[in-house]
């Protein structure tokens, strides 16, 4: 059985708020506040009554003491109408370049595209139904290591369910996941059985989201996962598991290097696995070694061109992130940063911008995402300002995304075909020393829980079964 202790009493004591330019704000309340709010909340109750009980509150209905550093306080998204006014404004007054001069992405993305983007963000979105989605799940804020943390926690109605830390990426955010909640906590609606069920934690990286933006430095890969851990034991978790993709496969890297004994296992689906031989080749900028199987020699050629072409934002963010101060401030200059992700129509941006465009990129079709999904998670870093904060985290992470990760836990990984490299079982092997599931999927790409969450949560399904019997 995995165990899980009830949800600890949320506290009252902080008000997380949009301030007037539509930036994510927290003030902490007064005692006498509290109370006041106590007893409106219990007046409200007794009037509603009945018709109330199935309704998620956001403070409960007594006075409670003010809120220590490891309690766990309901969170809910309420952006005020000012902050979405402002936006549209910016959107619709933005100083446009001159068209590329190509007929192609090689310059970027292009700019009908983004006039197109423009015109239905500033005119046609609507953020209140992301809002909405977000509101009806159980959100909430813990303060770990002096950083307060937002995390979606959904527990299954099945017994001895999973728990599962579901880590995003960049340009990613907990909206990355949303598909995949039901999927995994309610298995048997999806095809599943009851012992596939988990317990589902997803939360927002620091500086991402919601989460508090660190205001110093070392909140790097490392400490997330030191975080996540916490996190995990908070909340009453004395076994789990951990997935990711992007930087989140980083975090479930680093937390299996640590080994704590809570984590049993952790499934990838964007897999560190460039032998030490291969990665040397591969700085030199050396032809592909003799000697490779035919899908060694693949995955060598994707990461050549990765490497060569494809990874400047991330160079960018990784020395100098302070200076992008102009997708902070122009909402069409981040939605451009986060679109292009450094290949244009290539890998992994085709899925994105299929979406965006509504029509096929790359073989990749307009059918997993849709352009409001895109817009909602891109609208998530303007209205929480977190373009630099996000950018940020490459800056402090000192982990190789792709160099052979030497675990020795217990690990499963997913090779999808969209994603940046296709990861051959033999590097696969060498890299995780307790490989316990290795499949090649027929679809999905970079954002595999975002554009297959169906396909995706079957993955990590059969990734993780065989630990579940272990115990």
């Amino acid at each position: 059985m995995f165990a899980g202790s009830k949800q600890n009493r949320p506290s009252p004591g902080s008000v997380y708020q949009f301030n007037e330019q539509g930036r994510l704000t927290m003030r902490t309340r007064s005692g006498s506040e509290v109370v006041d709010q106590d007893r409106r909340q219990l007046l409200s109750t007794a009037a509603i009554g009945i018709a109330a009980a199935g309704a998620a509150c956001l403070f409960p209905a007594y006075p409670a003491p003010a809120a220590t550093s490891d309690e766990i306080r309901p969170f809910r998204v309420n952006v005020p109408e000012d902050a979405l006014v402002d936006l549209r404004r910016r959107i619709n007054a933005t100083s446009w370049p001159d068209q590329e001069t190509v007929t192609d992405e090689s310059q970027g993305v292009q700019l009908a595209t983004m006039r197109e983007v423009a015109r239905y963000w500033g005119t046609d979105y609507d953020w209140r139904k992301c809002e909405a989605k977000l509101n009806a799940l159980p959100q909430f804020m813990t303060e770990i290591d002096g950083l307060d943390i937002h995390f979606i926690h959904v527990r299954s109605k099945h017994e001895n369910a999973l728990p599962v830390i579901v880590t995003h990426g960049w340009p990613g955010s907990v909206i990355e996941q949303l598909k995949i909640i039901d999927p995994l906590t309610n298995p048997t609606a999806h095809g599943g059985s009851v012992s596939d069920a988990f317990d589902l934690v997803i939360p927002s990286i620091p500086g991402y989201g919601f989460s508090a933006r660190p205001t110093t430095t070392g909140w790097d890969p490392d400490r997330t996962a030191r975080a996540w851990v916490v996190l995990m034991k908070r909340l009453g978790y004395t076994q789990f598991v951990s997935q990711g993709g992007d930087l989140g496969a980083v975090v479930s890297h680093v937390m299996a290097k640590r080994a704590p004994p809570e984590l049993l296992g952790i499934h990838v689906n964007l897999p560190a696995t460039i032998p030490p031989d291969i990665a040397k080749a591969l700085r030199s900028g050396d032809p592909p070694p003799s000697g490779l199987s035919a899908d060694e020699r693949r995955a060598y050629e994707q990461l050549t061109s990765l490497f060569t072409k494809k990874r400047a934002y991330a160079t960018m963010m990784a020395t100098r992130p302070q200076t992008l101060y102009g997708i902070a401030d122009s909402p069409v200059g981040l939605a451009a940063w986060l679109l292009d992700h450094g290949d244009g129509y290539g890998q992994p941006a085709a899925a994105i911008m299929s979406a965006v465009l509504g029509r096929t990129i790359n073989g990749h079709p307009a059918d997993g995402l849709t352009r409001d999904d895109v817009l909602d998670d891109i609208t998530l870093y303007w209205l929480t300002n977190t373009a630099i904060s996000s950018a940020r985290f490459y800056w402090e992470n000192k982990f190789n995304v792709y160099n052979a990760a030497d675990i020795s836990i217990p690990a499963a990984v997913s090779v999808f075909p969209g994603e940046n490299y296709q990861a051959p079982r033999s590097w696969t092997e060498r890299a995780y020393h307790k490989l316990i599931y290795y499949n090649n999927v027929d679809k999905g790409g970079h954002y595999a829980a975002w554009e297959q969450p169906q396909l995706f949560s079957e993955e990590v399904r059969a990734g993780l079964r065989v630990l579940r019997k272990s115990i």
